[in-house]
């Protein structure tokens, strides 16, 4: 993985050229003040960024009142533990501001954009940082799928949420399989700028296929089901892990969880005790706990006065809202 793979996995690179393919986004230059506050560890109480957050609130609007952010590559999905309804789901830039500051996975996009890249000797190339507000869809977690793309073939398929059991994947294994491959062939495959990268997927209701996010080729981005190892070597790909040597080889190799038994816990979980709690066990710190409830009664302000001049958000709780 080259450090100009990892520039062509930024959302603004790929998004014009998928766009009718994906879902409905907006997005918006990172000032340089919003970027400080974030590497900010000191600070967890927002300063005002007056001009920036109209132009959030205004995305936000243009895009129905509900969001799911992100950076240039990636989004804070080791963070939800900390939004009050356990969703990534965000109605105002207070929302963002508190799921940014409690990720890792955003702040190795701001500081260790490049990690793991073969060039690393080479000079890094100039990032422009951006937000990306993508219009708010219920996706469910059965429903998405990681494929693996080398030399422009698609290779491996991976259940996104391999920690968990979905019977209708094993039921419907063929159909998934063919779905992919044939959205892939007719809008992904030759378009994109590299020949080796990872595409999301999901499959909605109605088994129509859209594409999520674009990633590099290479460690910095989660193999699930598969190894770096063997996705690199060259080596044919085996089935489904648990079939083990019997299975016989399919091109491309879809792998999944099988049953109850394999079910895993979530690697989300370990990023869910802040090291700010640390810092407080330890003694080293107790001015960070009180910013950060601070912050946290902010947004449950933030979001009392969202709904009392917004009464249709009400019905928005418990729905599912397909990809459309």
């Amino acid at each position: 993985m080259k450090k100009e793979q990892v520039v062509n996995c930024q959302f603004s690179v790929w998004y014009p050229i998928f766009k009718k393919h994906t879902i409905k986004s907006l997005i918006l230059p990172l000032p340089q003040n919003v970027i400080d506050y974030l590497l900010d560890d000191g600070t967890l109480v927002a300063p005002e960024f007056p001009e920036f957050n109209s132009k959030v609130l205004e995305a936000i609007n243009t895009l129905g009142g509900c969001v799911f952010p992100k950076l240039n590559w990636s989004a804070p999905r080791d963070a939800n533990w900390i939004a009050l309804n356990s969703s990534l789901q965000c109605q105002s830039l207070s929302d963002i501001f508190l799921l940014f500051k409690s990720s890792d996975f955003i702040t190795h996009d701001l500081t260790q954009p490049f990690l793991h890249s073969s060039d690393e000797d080479s000079p890094n190339p100039a990032i422009n940082y951006e937000l990306v507000l993508r219009k708010w869809s219920e996706l469910l977690p059965g429903g998405e799928f990681r494929c693996f793309i080398k030399e422009n073939k698609l290779i491996g398929i991976s259940q996104r949420d391999y920690t968990q059991y979905y019977h209708h994947i094993s039921k419907q294994e063929a159909q998934i399989c063919h779905s992919i491959q044939e959205f892939f062939s007719q809008h992904v495959q030759y378009h994109f700028l590299d020949e080796d990268f990872v595409l999301d997927v999901y499959i909605d209701s109605w088994g129509k296929v859209w594409l999520i996010d674009l990633n590099p080729f290479g460690e910095v981005t989660d193999s699930l089901l598969f190894t770096w190892e063997e996705l690199t070597s060259g080596n044919s790909l085996s089935a489904n892990q648990e079939q083990g040597d019997t299975a016989q080889q399919v091109s491309p190799v879809f792998r999944y969880t099988t049953s109850d038994v394999t079910v895993q816990p979530s690697p989300c979980l370990s990023y869910r005790i802040p090291r700010d709690f640390v810092d407080l066990s330890t003694g080293e710190d107790a001015y960070k706990l009180i910013d950060f409830l601070k912050l946290v009664r902010m947004t449950a302000k933030s979001l009392c006065n969202s709904f009392k001049h917004s009464s249709s958000l009400l019905t928005l709780s418990g729905h599912y809202n397909s990809v459309c």
